[in-house]
């Protein structure tokens, strides 16, 4: 493996050092994140409403407890993987992708395989496998999602790296969508089709994590500075979380993810609602997924060019922006099949530059956060983002259930116009404000693509003194 510890001199330009092969291999590594992750995120909360029969509110529930919990899962993997001493020739972050594929596919099942228990039975199942898939996810995920700094330097190819691994995750967004309800259709019941289908997807995770972890690779990994098997004391390993506090550019990114991927998850959860009792087709949203998560994919194509042209920041900002003027005149205007797929469309564009900037934003923070703090955390910054994903997630499902609840949504009957417009609201109009305060919050955002070059000049001095 080539490995580069950190103290080794550096050249005035960090070169190009990844194949196609290992861009793709990234992407798909993410493709298979989303085939495990999306299920829970597309299909959990109607499964919970109108297959077992659990409450709108109470389904809603679960999401939000094991979200949160979730989210301090990901604190603690983040804090496990920057502390680990014992790194072998796989690397530091690679192992947990092989360690948790299985575990996290069998996980996946068991939350679409409720036995037929009471309402408080079901209840608990939810809640047991739900928060054990997402204590394992983030052992899967962190890991992934932090080894992006360890695999280029090079800024170009982070913006790469990010563009492939959002072509990945929208591309397992859109194939679960298009594919998933009507495969779901084929069974006798909904039940049985729900449960084997989640088979399906699992095998199909497993088998892209798999494939990543064979053929990516930690060009620059940082080594342990300290001995194996010193122990580091709980001021030292908590050192990392308070230069969290420190780094500005890591706080406003977290709480722009706040804002976008809970707004993001609430209309990918509440569409199927929007399209079986507003439009009258839940099928529709098949078909139109290969417009809404084609022009997903398109975005994170394109992302690259937009960027060397006005910066990472204001395409950041232009995203949102166009993110929140289709939504909302999607809101007036939405009553078919057709105006609806065009106008999500336009949003998961806006949005998708935004998504896939993400990747390449977080491994600028690393950077700035070592400069700013002298202390280098890949998993405690990536664990710090993804916890503010996950409250994110936690909203997702929570919001969208008690809004149903307090509308008077019924399962598999007609709704009042009351409950109708309460679906159109959380499908439109909660996003409007999540692109319009990520907006507010990105006009602060201080790392413009010269001072990264500053920042990265004078991490290569102080590396060069070590």
């Amino acid at each position: 493996m080539d490995i580069k510890a950190q103290n080794v001199e550096e050249p005035t330009e960090f070169p190009k050092v990844l194949s196609l092969k290992e861009k793709i291999a990234y992407g798909v590594g993410d493709l298979g994140n989303n085939f495990l992750f999306d299920m829970g995120q597309l299909y959990l909360l109607k499964y919970f409403t109108d297959v077992i029969g659990l409450p709108a509110a109470a389904a809603g529930g679960v999401f939000a407890i094991a979200k949160i919990w979730d989210a301090f899962a990901d604190i603690t993997v983040g804090t496990w993987v920057d502390n680990r001493k014992k790194i072998g020739k796989r690397g530091k972050f690679r192992p947990f992708i092989l360690w948790a594929s299985l575990p996290l596919a069998l996980l996946l099942i068991a939350n679409f395989a409720v036995p037929d228990f009471s309402i408080t039975g079901k209840l608990i199942w939810s809640y047991i496998t739900y928060m054990i898939f997402g204590t394992v996810y983030s052992i899967s995920n962190v890991p992934f999602g932090s080894m992006q700094p360890s695999m280029t330097k090079n800024s170009d190819e982070r913006s790469e790296l990010a563009s492939w691994r959002n072509i990945g995750s929208n591309s397992g967004v859109l194939i679960a969508t298009v594919a998933f309800m009507p495969i779901v259709l084929m069974f006798p019941t909904e039940k049985i089709g729900y449960t084997i289908t989640v088979v399906f997807f699992a095998i199909a995770g497993v088998a892209c994590q798999l494939f990543c972890y064979k053929n990516v690779k930690e060009n620059y990994q940082v080594l342990p500075k300290d001995p194996v098997g010193e122990k580091r004391s709980i001021r030292e390993i908590f050192s990392g979380y308070k230069a969290v506090f420190k780094n500005g550019p890591l706080l406003i990114l977290c709480l722009a993810n706040l804002f976008t991927f809970s707004a993001y998850n609430v209309k990918l959860a509440v569409q199927f609602y929007f399209a079986q009792y507003v439009l009258h087709d839940i099928k529709i949203v098949s078909y139109m997924s290969f417009f809404t998560v084609g022009f997903s994919i398109l975005a994170a194509v394109v992302m690259p060019s937009i960027v060397k042209k006005i910066g990472k920041k204001h395409t950041y900002i232009l995203g949102s922006l166009i993110w929140l003027i289709s939504d909302l005149i999607g809101f007036f205007v939405t009553n078919s099949g057709l105006t609806f797929a065009i106008f999500t469309s336009i949003s998961y564009f806006g949005n998708g530059i935004l998504t896939a900037l993400n990747w390449a934003l977080i491994s600028d923070v690393v950077e700035y956060g070592e400069w700013k703090t002298h202390v280098r955390s890949e998993g405690i910054v990536y664990s710090s983002y993804t916890y503010f994903r996950k409250l994110a997630t936690a909203a997702a499902g929570f919001i969208p259930g008690v809004i149903l609840s307090v509308v008077g949504y019924v399962p598999n009957h007609e709704q009042t116009a009351q409950a109708l417009l309460g679906i159109r609201g959380i499908t439109f109009i909660y996003p409007v404000i999540g692109a319009a305060l990520t907006i507010i919050l990105m006009l602060f955002y201080p790392i413009t693509e010269q001072k990264y070059s500053e920042i990265i000049a004078e991490l290569r001095t102080r590396h060069q003194n070590d």
